[in-house]
């Protein structure tokens, strides 16, 4: 967790350290973007027994899975993290899959731990759960008046389950079960897989990339022969008019690079930086015991062109932003009003939006750079024993 500016815990430390001092957590996407600020926090607390389960080692979507886990873990609390999730694009080409596998791993996660007699099960629900023309801002009263935006509805109404499921277990068996509703998140570690990462890491990747294209001498020429051309994802004119077998021809044409984004940028949306999300999630857990759902947010709203404009001084990008209107907004706006998670358990976002994309931006950066020291590295080691 180095570099990434975890604040240790002030308030109330030997209170927070008594009541986690002897709790085992089960904390499922515990490896994850978000899940590993979580168990940083819960380590800062005190927790000593965390029990973060690997894909590889418990397919969660099967009961038989689920059902091994509890047994391996024995959790006091469990924090469900996991999801199968992705963007606009991802969420498109995989309504089927997003629902079944968000809704069967949830819904077998509380069950089992119904049957065993957890503590408490913290589900961690989505903005995309929110009707799609739900007034801005969100209030977590209006969650059930009308049908979520459609490219997100199968992802978002299979977290929402989990509210339901949620308050019938506690109204039948008295299982303390609490549902969280964070927006969209961002900050170092995020997923920027171009296949299914969210707008922030998309735009980030986006603008670093294309300016390494647009000084191709400044690459190796076998970095220039390996790299994979993504047609509409980055395109710079100097290589499009010779693409032959994965390589590169460098044409005389010395026009800027052009990133391409989806939809109007009209739209707008709100983040929140990922270890403000995890000092949520441990709040809540320590200090909330109500059926009733919370936002968890920043309490603003950007559009998506501003945010394009905020990514490319920061990155430092000089070439040209193309819309590609074609493709859809999403939900039109999203901000949160997030009065009830300060007045319920005191959470109340704390680090400043430009300032957290700096960070990301530069997490990137760095992480990209390294990785391709280490490939240098190996090259160069493949070249010596041969």
């Amino acid at each position: 967790m180095a570099g990434r500016g975890i604040v240790t815990v002030k308030r109330n430390t030997p209170i927070i350290m008594a009541f986690w001092s002897d709790k085992t957590v089960l904390v499922t996407g515990g490896a994850g973007f978000l899940g590993s600020f979580v168990v940083e926090k819960l380590r800062e607390r005190g927790c000593k027994d965390i029990f973060v389960p690997r894909s590889k080692d418990y397919d969660l979507v099967q009961m038989k899975a689920v059902e091994g886990v509890y047994k391996d873990s024995r959790p006091d609390i469990v924090i469900h993290l996991a999801a199968k999730v992705g963007g606009i694009g991802a969420n498109r080409e995989n309504p089927g899959k997003f629902f079944y596998d968000n809704l069967m791993m949830g819904a077998q996660l509380m069950e089992v731990g119904r049957q065993v007699g957890i503590e408490k099960f913290v589900a961690i629900g989505t903005v995309c759960a929110y009707p799609k023309f739900t007034p801005v801002p969100f209030k977590e009263e209006d969650l059930w008046n009308g049908y979520p935006e459609e490219t997100n509805a199968p992802y978002g109404l299979a977290k929402k389950m989990l509210l339901v499921q949620s308050q019938a277990y506690r109204m039948q068996y008295g299982f303390n079960s609490i549902f969280l509703l964070p927006v969209n998140l961002y900050g170092p570690g995020d997923n920027f897989d171009p296949k299914s990462s969210h707008v922030i890491p998309a735009l980030i990747k986006k603008c670093v990339d294309a300016q390494r294209i647009e000084n191709p001498k400044s690459l190796p020429a076998s970095r220039l022969r390996s790299r994979q051309w993504q047609a509409g994802e980055i395109r710079n004119p100097k290589f499009e008019n010779g693409l032959t077998n994965n390589d590169f021809q460098i044409t005389k044409n010395d026009r800027p690079p052009k990133v391409v984004i989806w939809g109007t940028g009209n739209a707008s949306r709100e983040f929140l930086y990922v270890e403000d999300a995890a000092e949520a999630i441990i709040l809540a857990t320590e200090r909330y015991n109500k059926p009733d759902p919370v936002n968890i947010g920043a309490g603003f709203e950007i559009t998506i062109k501003d945010l394009a404009e905020l990514i490319t001084k920061f990155t430092g990008f000089k070439g040209k932003i193309t819309w590609d209107t074609s493709k859809p907004d999403g939900q039109p706006r999203r901000r949160m009003d997030t009065s009830k998670a300060e007045k319920e358990f005191g959470f109340k976002a704390k680090t400043d939006f430009e300032e957290g994309l700096k960070k990301t931006i530069e997490w990137y950066i760095s992480t990209k750079q390294t990785k391709q020291t280490k490939q240098t590295k190996q090259t160069k080691q493949t070249k010596q024993t041969k």
